[in-house]
């Protein structure tokens, strides 16, 4: 099994998507919209791997968990990159464009070399390379 898709909630929804389009090379894979919940929401597809459901309706509560801090529940996804020094760029240009980086370019003690930064809903999303 793999898994087919994430989803998040958001509030910013033509925002993410271009989020997740400009800088992870995200397709928009389907939209999807349903007048009578006034719901609507985008599917997004990458280059290998699961889907990004981004979704969109109101009454649903913001989270209250520090951004900054950790908690249970799902904390953050990782798109793999090709290089350390893809890594290393894309983090700079997110840093450039005004995006907080949490977790700036480091080797893990699993292998990985990786950043994490904050995208515009403040979900927490890994950068990372694994040689």
């Amino acid at each position: 099994m793999q898994i087919e898709h994430l989803a998040i909630w958001t509030y910013h929804l033509e925002i993410l998507k271009d989020f997740y389009l400009k800088y992870f090379g995200g397709a928009i894979d389907e939209h999807y919209q349903n007048q009578d919940k006034d719901f609507e929401s985008y599917f997004i597809s990458f280059e290998r791997g699961c889907r990004l459901e981004l979704m969109q309706m109101p009454g649903i509560p913001r989270s209250e968990n520090d951004v900054t801090g950790q908690f249970t529940g799902l904390i953050h996804f990782a798109f793999s990159t090709t290089s350390k020094r893809a890594v290393n760029e894309l983090t700079e240009k997110l840093e450039q464009d005004g995006f907080k980086i949490v977790g700036r370019p480091r080797t893990t003690g699993d292998g990985y070399y990786e950043s994490v930064v904050l995208d515009p809903d403040q979900n927490r999303v890994e950068i990372a390379f694994k040689p």
